[in-house]
């Protein structure tokens, strides 16, 4: 039963990492948006991730004398738009500046906040795959056990 366990968690680790990804790759498309069909630039957007009973929540409070439910991973609460200010950039040029004073608002997005969100996604998910596959092996080898 727990080989089970450890692959639901893994298989839950790796969708949320996937909708990270995409997340990122969406805030990414429209780091130049100033016109979304809310109204004024594109917002910024956040994967919230919470934890299933059963996981490191769990393995603290048992080491803490409280008994630990069955693992299960993560999944994905929302996916929230930040807060933050947008950007503003002087270019009268520009079809979106205001008229008086030709200040332009841009999008909340950082490409360096991005890329590096991006990379910890794409790390994150390459971990959880390996785990996946040890899991996996270590049935299989179980498995083998019983010929």
């Amino acid at each position: 039963m727990r080989m089970f366990q450890a692959l639901e968690t893994s298989a839950s680790a790796l969708t949320t990492e996937r909708l990270r990804m995409d997340v990122i790759a969406n805030n990414l498309a429209n780091y130049r948006t100033t016109r979304t069909a809310e109204g004024g630039p594109y917002r910024r957007r956040t994967v919230v991730v919470e934890e299933r009973p059963g996981t490191f929540a769990s393995a603290l409070a048992q080491q803490a004398g409280r008994p630990a439910e069955p693992g299960l991973g993560v999944r994905v609460a929302e996916i929230a738009t930040d807060p933050s200010p947008f950007k503003e950039v002087h270019d009268p040029t520009h079809p979106d500046a205001d008229p008086v004073t030709g200040i332009v608002r841009m999008p909340n997005v950082d490409l360096l906040q991005e890329i590096t969100d991006l990379m910890l996604a794409q790390r994150m998910y390459e971990a959880n795959l390996t785990a996946l596959n040890a899991a996996k092996s270590m049935a299989l080898r179980a498995l083998e056990i019983g010929r």
